[in-house]
Protein backbone atom coordinates (compact mmCIF):
# COMPACT_ATOMS: atom_id res chain seq x y z
CA UNK A 1 0.00 0.00 0.00
CA UNK A 2 1.67 3.01 -1.20
CA UNK A 3 1.03 6.15 1.53
CA UNK A 4 -0.33 9.42 1.05
CA UNK A 5 2.19 12.32 -0.10
CA UNK A 6 0.80 15.50 1.94
CA UNK A 7 0.51 18.99 0.15
CA UNK A 8 2.99 20.01 2.55
CA UNK A 9 5.63 17.21 1.00
CA UNK A 10 4.27 18.07 -2.92
CA UNK A 11 5.53 21.95 -2.44
CA UNK A 12 8.98 21.33 -0.43
CA UNK A 13 9.78 19.21 -3.85
CA UNK A 14 8.59 21.88 -6.42
CA UNK A 15 10.92 24.63 -4.29
CA UNK A 16 14.01 21.88 -4.05
CA UNK A 17 13.19 21.69 -8.26
CA UNK A 18 13.14 25.89 -8.61
CA UNK A 19 9.38 25.03 -9.62
CA UNK A 20 6.57 27.69 -8.34
CA UNK A 21 3.83 26.12 -6.12
CA UNK A 22 0.81 25.80 -8.99
CA UNK A 23 -1.01 28.98 -7.21
CA UNK A 24 1.34 31.36 -7.96
CA UNK A 25 1.11 32.79 -11.16
CA UNK A 26 3.71 32.78 -13.57
CA UNK A 27 3.12 35.71 -15.53
CA UNK A 28 2.70 38.55 -12.48
CA UNK A 29 5.44 41.24 -11.84
CA UNK A 30 7.03 39.20 -8.57
CA UNK A 31 7.25 36.21 -10.07
CA UNK A 32 8.53 36.96 -13.77
CA UNK A 33 11.06 39.23 -11.42
CA UNK A 34 12.18 36.43 -9.01
CA UNK A 35 12.89 34.43 -12.04
CA UNK A 36 14.59 37.18 -13.94
CA UNK A 37 16.94 37.97 -11.31
CA UNK A 38 17.83 34.04 -9.67
CA UNK A 39 18.68 33.63 -13.34
CA UNK A 40 20.98 36.63 -13.51
CA UNK A 41 22.67 35.48 -9.79
CA UNK A 42 23.44 32.53 -11.22
CA UNK A 43 25.21 33.33 -14.70
CA UNK A 44 21.82 33.20 -16.90
CA UNK A 45 20.08 35.51 -19.05
CA UNK A 46 16.67 35.99 -19.33
CA UNK A 47 14.12 33.93 -22.29
CA UNK A 48 10.73 33.87 -22.52
CA UNK A 49 10.19 35.22 -19.09
CA UNK A 50 11.85 32.79 -17.55
CA UNK A 51 9.30 30.02 -17.97
CA UNK A 52 11.56 28.15 -20.63
CA UNK A 53 15.02 27.39 -21.57
CA UNK A 54 16.35 29.72 -24.55
CA UNK A 55 16.43 26.74 -26.77
CA UNK A 56 12.57 26.34 -27.34
CA UNK A 57 12.66 30.00 -28.17
CA UNK A 58 13.23 29.38 -31.97
CA UNK A 59 10.32 26.68 -31.94
CA UNK A 60 7.94 28.66 -30.42
CA UNK A 61 8.45 31.94 -32.57
CA UNK A 62 6.15 30.48 -35.31
CA UNK A 63 3.40 29.88 -32.88
CA UNK A 64 3.61 33.13 -31.96
CA UNK A 65 3.76 34.55 -35.24
CA UNK A 66 1.06 32.82 -36.36
CA UNK A 67 -1.12 33.89 -32.98
CA UNK A 68 -0.28 37.56 -33.90
CA UNK A 69 -1.78 37.62 -37.54
CA UNK A 70 -4.84 36.31 -36.07
CA UNK A 71 -8.06 38.70 -36.22
CA UNK A 72 -7.99 40.94 -32.84
CA UNK A 73 -11.16 39.30 -31.40
CA UNK A 74 -9.41 35.64 -31.52
CA UNK A 75 -6.39 36.92 -30.23
CA UNK A 76 -8.33 38.32 -27.29
CA UNK A 77 -10.12 34.67 -26.55
CA UNK A 78 -6.48 32.95 -26.46
CA UNK A 79 -5.36 35.45 -23.78
CA UNK A 80 -8.40 35.39 -21.79
CA UNK A 81 -8.33 30.95 -22.01
CA UNK A 82 -4.39 31.03 -21.80
CA UNK A 83 -4.92 33.75 -18.59
CA UNK A 84 -8.03 31.58 -16.79
CA UNK A 85 -5.39 28.47 -17.23
CA UNK A 86 -3.36 29.76 -14.31
CA UNK A 87 -5.78 30.11 -12.10
CA UNK A 88 -6.40 27.63 -9.43
CA UNK A 89 -9.76 26.45 -8.67
CA UNK A 90 -12.21 28.49 -6.15
CA UNK A 91 -12.30 25.74 -3.38
CA UNK A 92 -8.15 25.16 -3.82
CA UNK A 93 -7.28 28.90 -1.82
CA UNK A 94 -7.13 27.09 1.80
CA UNK A 95 -4.37 24.93 0.13
CA UNK A 96 -2.07 28.59 -0.52
CA UNK A 97 0.82 28.32 2.05
CA UNK A 98 3.56 31.11 2.27
CA UNK A 99 6.12 29.11 3.60
CA UNK A 100 5.54 27.37 0.38
CA UNK A 101 5.68 30.36 -1.60
CA UNK A 102 8.91 31.45 0.35
CA UNK A 103 10.42 27.74 -0.12
CA UNK A 104 10.41 28.65 -3.88
CA UNK A 105 11.52 32.34 -3.64
CA UNK A 106 14.96 31.00 -1.65
CA UNK A 107 15.26 28.21 -4.16
CA UNK A 108 16.15 30.14 -7.18
CA UNK A 109 19.15 31.83 -5.79
CA UNK A 110 22.42 30.40 -5.31
CA UNK A 111 23.21 29.41 -1.81
CA UNK A 112 26.59 31.58 -0.79
CA UNK A 113 27.67 34.44 1.18
CA UNK A 114 25.83 37.83 0.20
CA UNK A 115 27.11 40.78 2.07
CA UNK A 116 23.56 41.97 1.51
CA UNK A 117 19.82 41.40 0.23
CA UNK A 118 16.86 43.52 -0.64
CA UNK A 119 13.43 43.11 0.95
CA UNK A 120 9.93 44.33 -0.05
CA UNK A 121 8.02 45.67 -2.89
CA UNK A 122 8.24 44.49 -6.65
CA UNK A 123 10.26 46.65 -8.74
CA UNK A 124 12.03 46.74 -11.95
CA UNK A 125 14.36 49.19 -11.10
CA UNK A 126 15.05 47.52 -8.05
CA UNK A 127 15.69 43.92 -9.63
CA UNK A 128 18.41 45.98 -11.47
CA UNK A 129 20.14 47.36 -8.49
CA UNK A 130 20.21 43.58 -7.16
CA UNK A 131 22.02 42.44 -10.07
CA UNK A 132 24.83 44.98 -9.76
CA UNK A 133 24.78 44.43 -6.58
CA UNK A 134 25.03 40.80 -6.82
CA UNK A 135 22.24 40.58 -4.01
CA UNK A 136 19.08 38.30 -3.75
CA UNK A 137 15.67 39.73 -3.42
CA UNK A 138 13.22 39.02 -1.40
CA UNK A 139 9.56 39.59 -2.41
CA UNK A 140 6.64 40.99 0.01
CA UNK A 141 3.80 40.46 -2.71
CA UNK A 142 2.68 38.08 -5.02
CA UNK A 143 -0.86 37.14 -7.45
CA UNK A 144 -2.74 34.15 -6.75
CA UNK A 145 -4.98 33.60 -9.63
CA UNK A 146 -8.22 32.33 -9.11
CA UNK A 147 -10.47 30.74 -11.65
CA UNK A 148 -13.87 32.59 -11.49
CA UNK A 149 -16.26 32.81 -14.70
CA UNK A 150 -19.60 34.67 -14.80
CA UNK A 151 -18.40 37.85 -13.77
CA UNK A 152 -18.85 40.59 -16.20
CA UNK A 153 -15.67 42.96 -16.25
CA UNK A 154 -17.73 45.88 -15.46
CA UNK A 155 -19.18 44.37 -12.28
CA UNK A 156 -16.71 44.56 -9.53
CA UNK A 157 -19.33 44.22 -6.61
CA UNK A 158 -20.54 40.89 -8.21
CA UNK A 159 -16.68 40.26 -8.10
CA UNK A 160 -16.45 40.87 -4.60
CA UNK A 161 -19.61 38.63 -3.79
CA UNK A 162 -18.68 36.32 -5.15
CA UNK A 163 -15.27 35.20 -4.31
CA UNK A 164 -15.60 36.11 -0.38
CA UNK A 165 -15.92 32.61 0.62
CA UNK A 166 -12.45 31.85 -1.35
CA UNK A 167 -10.80 34.85 0.37
CA UNK A 168 -11.51 33.72 3.54
CA UNK A 169 -10.25 30.56 3.37
CA UNK A 170 -6.97 31.69 2.19
CA UNK A 171 -6.63 33.85 4.82
CA UNK A 172 -7.79 31.44 7.73
CA UNK A 173 -5.10 29.10 6.68
CA UNK A 174 -2.44 32.18 6.21
CA UNK A 175 -2.56 33.68 9.36
CA UNK A 176 0.82 35.82 8.28
CA UNK A 177 -0.78 37.34 5.01
CA UNK A 178 -2.95 40.02 3.76
CA UNK A 179 -5.05 39.64 0.93
CA UNK A 180 -5.76 42.46 -1.53
CA UNK A 181 -8.45 41.41 -3.94
CA UNK A 182 -8.14 43.54 -6.77
CA UNK A 183 -10.40 44.00 -9.79
CA UNK A 184 -9.15 46.14 -13.10
CA UNK A 185 -12.03 46.32 -15.67
CA UNK A 186 -9.42 48.23 -17.97
CA UNK A 187 -5.70 47.45 -17.99
CA UNK A 188 -7.14 43.65 -16.83
CA UNK A 189 -10.37 43.40 -19.02
CA UNK A 190 -8.90 39.93 -21.14
CA UNK A 191 -7.63 38.37 -18.08
CA UNK A 192 -10.33 39.26 -15.10
CA UNK A 193 -12.69 36.94 -17.40
CA UNK A 194 -11.65 34.00 -16.65
CA UNK A 195 -10.17 34.57 -12.85
CA UNK A 196 -9.80 37.06 -9.72
CA UNK A 197 -6.69 38.89 -8.89
CA UNK A 198 -5.78 37.53 -5.35
CA UNK A 199 -3.04 39.95 -4.45
CA UNK A 200 -1.62 38.91 -1.31
CA UNK A 201 1.35 40.58 0.94
CA UNK A 202 3.84 38.87 4.03
CA UNK A 203 3.38 40.63 7.33
CA UNK A 204 6.28 39.56 8.73
CA UNK A 205 9.91 37.44 7.10
CA UNK A 206 8.44 34.18 8.23
CA UNK A 207 10.47 31.05 8.81
CA UNK A 208 11.77 30.33 5.43
CA UNK A 209 12.68 33.98 4.50
CA UNK A 210 14.43 34.21 8.03
CA UNK A 211 16.90 31.08 7.86
CA UNK A 212 17.81 32.03 3.79
CA UNK A 213 18.88 35.30 5.35
CA UNK A 214 20.60 33.60 8.35
CA UNK A 215 22.22 31.03 6.58
CA UNK A 216 23.52 33.03 3.39
CA UNK A 217 24.34 36.74 5.12
CA UNK A 218 27.90 38.02 5.55
CA UNK A 219 28.03 39.56 9.08
CA UNK A 220 26.93 42.86 9.42
CA UNK A 221 25.13 42.76 6.24
CA UNK A 222 23.39 44.90 4.90
CA UNK A 223 19.21 44.92 4.57
CA UNK A 224 17.53 46.93 2.05
CA UNK A 225 13.88 47.68 2.33
CA UNK A 226 12.47 48.69 -0.88
CA UNK A 227 9.27 50.75 0.13
CA UNK A 228 7.07 52.10 -2.55
CA UNK A 229 4.71 54.23 -1.04
CA UNK A 230 2.20 54.09 -3.33
CA UNK A 231 -1.48 53.97 -2.03
CA UNK A 232 -5.19 53.51 -3.51
CA UNK A 233 -8.67 53.86 -2.32
CA UNK A 234 -9.51 50.70 -1.15
CA UNK A 235 -12.57 49.11 0.84
CA UNK A 236 -11.59 46.79 4.11
CA UNK A 237 -13.95 44.08 4.36
CA UNK A 238 -12.28 42.32 7.21
CA UNK A 239 -9.19 42.21 8.74
CA UNK A 240 -6.71 41.73 6.50
CA UNK A 241 -8.71 41.78 3.73
CA UNK A 242 -8.91 44.61 1.68
CA UNK A 243 -10.67 44.92 -2.14
CA UNK A 244 -8.88 46.83 -4.73
CA UNK A 245 -11.01 48.58 -7.84
CA UNK A 246 -8.81 50.04 -10.24
CA UNK A 247 -4.86 50.15 -10.56
CA UNK A 248 -1.65 52.33 -11.78
CA UNK A 249 -1.03 52.91 -15.13
CA UNK A 250 -4.59 53.86 -16.87
CA UNK A 251 -7.50 55.76 -15.77
CA UNK A 252 -6.97 57.86 -13.01
CA UNK A 253 -8.85 57.24 -9.62
CA UNK A 254 -11.20 59.91 -10.64
CA UNK A 255 -12.21 58.15 -13.63
CA UNK A 256 -11.84 54.88 -11.70
CA UNK A 257 -14.94 55.75 -9.37
CA UNK A 258 -16.41 58.80 -10.71
CA UNK A 259 -16.23 57.87 -14.64
CA UNK A 260 -15.76 60.87 -16.97
CA UNK A 261 -15.59 61.12 -20.83
CA UNK A 262 -12.57 58.38 -21.12
CA UNK A 263 -13.93 56.07 -19.36
CA UNK A 264 -17.73 56.35 -21.37
CA UNK A 265 -15.98 56.32 -24.90
CA UNK A 266 -13.59 52.96 -23.85
CA UNK A 267 -16.82 50.99 -22.42
CA UNK A 268 -18.64 52.18 -25.12
CA UNK A 269 -15.94 50.49 -27.71
CA UNK A 270 -15.87 47.19 -25.52
CA UNK A 271 -19.76 47.23 -25.75
CA UNK A 272 -20.44 47.37 -22.26
CA UNK A 273 -23.89 48.37 -20.89
CA UNK A 274 -22.03 50.77 -18.24
CA UNK A 275 -21.18 54.31 -19.20
CA UNK A 276 -19.48 54.65 -15.43
CA UNK A 277 -18.20 51.97 -13.12
CA UNK A 278 -20.16 51.19 -9.83
CA UNK A 279 -17.35 49.98 -7.23
CA UNK A 280 -17.85 49.22 -3.83
CA UNK A 281 -17.11 52.78 -2.01
CA UNK A 282 -13.96 52.73 -0.83
CA UNK A 283 -13.03 53.86 3.37
CA UNK A 284 -9.56 54.29 3.05
CA UNK A 285 -6.07 54.97 1.50
CA UNK A 286 -3.71 51.97 1.93
CA UNK A 287 -0.68 50.14 0.23
CA UNK A 288 -1.66 49.60 -3.60
CA UNK A 289 -2.01 45.38 -4.18
CA UNK A 290 0.66 45.12 -6.60
CA UNK A 291 3.56 47.85 -5.85
CA UNK A 292 2.55 49.32 -2.59
CA UNK A 293 4.68 48.50 0.92
CA UNK A 294 3.01 46.89 3.87
CA UNK A 295 5.05 48.39 6.77
CA UNK A 296 4.07 45.63 9.30
CA UNK A 297 6.85 43.58 7.35
CA UNK A 298 9.56 46.60 8.25
CA UNK A 299 8.98 46.02 12.25
CA UNK A 300 9.89 42.04 11.86
CA UNK A 301 13.25 42.92 9.61
CA UNK A 302 13.99 45.22 12.50
CA UNK A 303 13.80 42.29 14.62
CA UNK A 304 16.08 40.34 12.78
CA UNK A 305 18.31 42.79 12.03
CA UNK A 306 18.39 43.51 16.13
CA UNK A 307 19.00 40.10 16.94
CA UNK A 308 21.61 39.20 14.02
CA UNK A 309 23.59 42.52 13.99
CA UNK A 310 22.26 43.54 10.22
CA UNK A 311 22.46 47.02 9.40
CA UNK A 312 19.17 48.38 7.88
CA UNK A 313 18.66 51.00 4.82
CA UNK A 314 15.52 51.84 3.65
CA UNK A 315 14.91 52.82 0.42
CA UNK A 316 11.19 54.65 0.41
CA UNK A 317 9.82 56.18 -2.96
CA UNK A 318 5.87 57.08 -3.95
CA UNK A 319 5.70 56.06 -7.84
CA UNK A 320 7.25 52.65 -8.52
CA UNK A 321 8.85 54.39 -11.46
CA UNK A 322 10.73 57.02 -9.52
CA UNK A 323 13.52 54.61 -8.73
CA UNK A 324 14.02 54.39 -12.23
CA UNK A 325 16.18 57.31 -13.31
CA UNK A 326 18.42 56.80 -9.95
CA UNK A 327 19.29 53.09 -11.58
CA UNK A 328 19.84 53.89 -15.08
CA UNK A 329 22.09 56.93 -13.89
CA UNK A 330 24.01 54.53 -11.19
CA UNK A 331 24.81 52.21 -14.05
CA UNK A 332 25.58 54.89 -16.67
CA UNK A 333 28.34 56.10 -13.71
CA UNK A 334 29.44 52.45 -13.01
CA UNK A 335 30.22 52.58 -16.62
CA UNK A 336 32.41 55.02 -16.79
CA UNK A 337 33.93 53.37 -13.72
CA UNK A 338 35.01 50.58 -15.70
CA UNK A 339 36.29 52.75 -18.51
CA UNK A 340 33.40 52.28 -20.77
CA UNK A 341 31.34 54.93 -22.73
CA UNK A 342 27.73 54.68 -21.64
CA UNK A 343 25.96 55.68 -24.87
CA UNK A 344 23.37 52.96 -24.90
CA UNK A 345 19.94 52.87 -23.11
CA UNK A 346 17.61 49.68 -23.05
CA UNK A 347 13.71 50.45 -21.82
CA UNK A 348 12.19 47.64 -20.37
CA UNK A 349 8.13 47.65 -19.91
CA UNK A 350 6.68 45.52 -16.82
CA UNK A 351 7.95 42.20 -16.48
CA UNK A 352 10.17 42.46 -19.96
CA UNK A 353 13.35 42.95 -18.95
CA UNK A 354 16.83 41.42 -19.33
CA UNK A 355 19.31 42.47 -16.79
CA UNK A 356 21.92 39.93 -17.93
CA UNK A 357 21.83 41.29 -21.29
CA UNK A 358 22.03 44.98 -20.19
CA UNK A 359 25.73 44.67 -18.60
CA UNK A 360 27.02 41.98 -21.17
CA UNK A 361 26.11 45.02 -23.63
CA UNK A 362 26.74 48.02 -21.52
CA UNK A 363 23.30 49.12 -21.49
CA UNK A 364 21.78 51.39 -18.91
CA UNK A 365 18.17 49.96 -17.95
CA UNK A 366 15.35 51.99 -18.02
CA UNK A 367 12.28 50.38 -16.35
CA UNK A 368 8.55 51.41 -16.77
CA UNK A 369 5.74 49.80 -15.35
CA UNK A 370 3.37 49.74 -17.57
CA UNK A 371 2.73 50.50 -21.91
CA UNK A 372 0.56 53.32 -20.65
CA UNK A 373 0.67 57.34 -20.61
CA UNK A 374 2.38 57.92 -17.55
CA UNK A 375 5.24 55.33 -18.39
CA UNK A 376 5.90 57.18 -21.46
CA UNK A 377 5.54 60.59 -19.82
CA UNK A 378 8.24 59.47 -17.66
CA UNK A 379 10.69 57.89 -20.26
CA UNK A 380 10.28 61.51 -21.83
CA UNK A 381 10.90 63.28 -18.79
CA UNK A 382 14.10 61.61 -18.18
CA UNK A 383 15.06 61.70 -21.83
CA UNK A 384 14.60 65.03 -21.33
CA UNK A 385 17.03 65.65 -18.05
CA UNK A 386 19.75 63.43 -19.19
CA UNK A 387 22.76 63.64 -21.09
CA UNK A 388 21.78 62.11 -24.25
CA UNK A 389 22.08 58.60 -25.66
CA UNK A 390 23.36 57.60 -29.13
CA UNK A 391 21.67 54.27 -28.84
CA UNK A 392 18.01 54.02 -27.16
CA UNK A 393 16.73 50.33 -27.47
CA UNK A 394 12.80 49.18 -26.04
CA UNK A 395 10.73 46.26 -25.21
CA UNK A 396 7.48 46.92 -24.85
CA UNK A 397 4.76 44.91 -22.89
CA UNK A 398 1.77 43.85 -24.64
CA UNK A 399 -1.44 42.98 -22.48
CA UNK A 400 -4.01 43.04 -25.51
CA UNK A 401 -7.12 45.57 -24.83
CA UNK A 402 -7.06 49.27 -26.00
CA UNK A 403 -7.13 50.36 -22.64
CA UNK A 404 -7.27 53.91 -21.44
CA UNK A 405 -4.50 55.60 -21.15
CA UNK A 406 -2.68 53.10 -23.59
CA UNK A 407 0.37 54.77 -25.55
CA UNK A 408 -0.21 54.71 -29.00
CA UNK A 409 2.92 52.94 -31.16
CA UNK A 410 3.83 56.78 -32.58
CA UNK A 411 4.73 57.97 -29.04
CA UNK A 412 6.95 55.37 -28.29
CA UNK A 413 8.42 55.73 -31.83
CA UNK A 414 8.83 59.36 -31.17
CA UNK A 415 10.11 58.93 -27.85
CA UNK A 416 13.40 56.21 -29.68
CA UNK A 417 13.67 59.50 -31.82
CA UNK A 418 15.72 60.94 -29.15
CA UNK A 419 18.65 58.61 -29.56
CA UNK A 420 21.90 60.04 -31.69
CA UNK A 421 21.91 57.60 -33.66
CA UNK A 422 19.27 54.80 -34.02
CA UNK A 423 16.62 54.11 -32.03
CA UNK A 424 14.59 50.67 -32.27
CA UNK A 425 12.13 48.20 -30.63
CA UNK A 426 13.30 44.63 -29.66
CA UNK A 427 11.12 41.85 -30.55
CA UNK A 428 8.28 44.24 -31.31
CA UNK A 429 5.64 43.33 -34.17
CA UNK A 430 4.60 46.81 -34.03
CA UNK A 431 1.42 46.67 -36.30
CA UNK A 432 0.35 43.64 -34.01
CA UNK A 433 0.79 46.10 -30.79
CA UNK A 434 -0.99 46.16 -28.15
CA UNK A 435 -1.69 42.44 -28.50
CA UNK A 436 1.71 41.49 -29.98
CA UNK A 437 1.95 37.94 -27.68
CA UNK A 438 5.14 37.53 -29.89
CA UNK A 439 6.98 39.36 -28.22
CA UNK A 440 7.65 37.67 -24.56
CA UNK A 441 9.09 35.19 -26.92
CA UNK A 442 11.18 37.08 -29.34
CA UNK A 443 12.49 39.83 -26.97
CA UNK A 444 16.10 37.86 -25.49
CA UNK A 445 16.91 36.85 -29.01
CA UNK A 446 16.12 40.01 -30.81
CA UNK A 447 18.41 42.24 -28.30
CA UNK A 448 21.14 39.91 -29.05
CA UNK A 449 20.75 40.04 -32.72
CA UNK A 450 20.29 43.60 -32.20
CA UNK A 451 22.90 44.96 -30.32
CA UNK A 452 26.63 43.98 -31.41
CA UNK A 453 28.93 44.86 -28.38
CA UNK A 454 29.77 42.61 -25.78
CA UNK A 455 31.43 43.39 -22.15
CA UNK A 456 32.23 40.73 -19.83
CA UNK A 457 30.26 40.30 -17.02
CA UNK A 458 31.74 42.94 -14.04
CA UNK A 459 31.86 41.66 -10.28
CA UNK A 460 29.33 42.74 -8.19
CA UNK A 461 29.17 46.84 -7.50
CA UNK A 462 30.38 47.34 -3.81
CA UNK A 463 28.14 48.77 -1.17
CA UNK A 464 30.82 51.47 -0.99
CA UNK A 465 30.64 52.41 -4.40
CA UNK A 466 26.99 52.73 -4.66
CA UNK A 467 27.50 55.18 -1.85
CA UNK A 468 29.92 57.11 -3.46
CA UNK A 469 27.04 57.55 -6.26
CA UNK A 470 24.74 58.61 -3.58
CA UNK A 471 26.99 61.42 -2.15
CA UNK A 472 28.03 62.59 -5.60
CA UNK A 473 24.19 63.01 -6.97
CA UNK A 474 22.55 64.37 -3.68
CA UNK A 475 18.52 65.10 -3.90
CA UNK A 476 18.54 64.76 -7.73
CA UNK A 477 15.76 61.56 -7.44
CA UNK A 478 12.61 61.54 -5.72
CA UNK A 479 14.17 58.30 -3.11
CA UNK A 480 14.90 58.56 0.55
CA UNK A 481 17.70 56.81 1.76
CA UNK A 482 17.35 55.71 5.58
CA UNK A 483 19.81 54.53 7.76
CA UNK A 484 17.81 53.44 10.75
CA UNK A 485 19.02 55.55 13.83
CA UNK A 486 21.93 53.90 15.59
CA UNK A 487 23.67 52.44 12.39
CA UNK A 488 26.82 53.46 12.25
CA UNK A 489 27.06 54.44 8.29
CA UNK A 490 27.45 56.73 5.73
CA UNK A 491 24.72 58.04 3.10
CA UNK A 492 21.15 59.72 3.64
CA UNK A 493 19.52 61.22 0.70
CA UNK A 494 16.02 62.79 0.93
CA UNK A 495 13.67 63.56 -1.70
CA UNK A 496 13.87 67.02 -3.08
Amino acid sequence: MKTPVSNSTINLLLASQRIAPRYVASFDSASAMLRALGRFLRGHDFPVLGLFPGWIAPMLEPVAAAINALPNHIREAIYIRSSAGEGIPQADTGLVRAEALSRWVVSEYPRRRYPAAMIGSSNGAGIHLCAALGIPWLPQTFLVPVQRSGVHPDEPQQDLALMDRSARALLAANPDLQLHHMHDPSQDRLTIQGMTYFRIKRRNLGETYERFLEETLEPGATLFLIECGLSWPTTQVDDRYLFQFGALGGPTTQEYFCGGPRVEDYLRRYQSYRRRWDPPPPNGDRPEAEWGFEPTLREDVERLARRRGYRIRRIIFEQPEDLSPLVADLYRWWYRQRGLHPNRLLVESFIVMEPWWALRTASAPFWMVFNTQPSADGLERYLEQTDPFDEIRMMLFSHGTDGIGVTPIARWRSLLRRARVQGSFVGMDEPAYPRDFATFVRYNRDLQRTIAARYPLPGPLALRQLDAFLEQTGDRYPVRWIVEPGQDTDVQQRAA
